[in-house]
């Protein structure tokens, strides 16, 4: 089912183009799902992934998907210089695939949100490994950690 999920998306050169799972069938994944483009934390978290790409793509592919906008993450893409691929997802169809379009809650406040989650994928697209509740300092460490070992 997830694999089927269309989303729009940017490569790595930033051009706009459709993509589902299945298109990187036969290739480790790491997908991981963040909050907003151009937030504190979200920008180190896609900064860390940006840093150490050439340690994870020996690996798999990395890419990153969040409610935002194409327009958002082209500005994102742009502004940090980012070299991976990002996913739109404003329908949140594969945050819901994978459970992590969750209650948040924020000042008493609740709404539905995206809880900061990475996933390796195996080359059958089956998860071998997930993070859930991402703590972003360290965290892309802890990918390489896992894949290396």
């Amino acid at each position: 089912m997830m694999k089927e999920i269309k989303l729009q998306g940017i490569d790595i050169d930033g051009i706009e183009k459709e993509y589902s799972l299945n298109d990187f069938k036969g290739q480790k994944i790491i997908l991981y799902f963040y909050p907003k483009d151009n937030t504190s934390g979200c920008t180190q978290e896609a900064c860390d992934f940006r840093d150490n790409i050439n340690r994870l793509t020996s690996f798999a592919t990395v890419i990153g998907v969040s409610p935002d906008s194409i327009k958002s993450h082209l500005k994102f893409k742009e502004k940090q210089d980012l070299n991976f691929i990002l996913l739109s997802d404003p329908e949140h169809k594969l945050a819901e695939a994978f459970n992590v379009w969750v209650e948040k809650s924020m000042y008493g406040r609740k709404y539905m949100g995206i809880e900061r989650s990475t996933f390796v994928l195996d080359e059958n697209l089956n998860i071998i490994k997930e993070w859930r509740k991402v703590k972003v300092k360290g965290h892309v460490d802890e990918v390489i950690d896992y894949l290396n070992a």
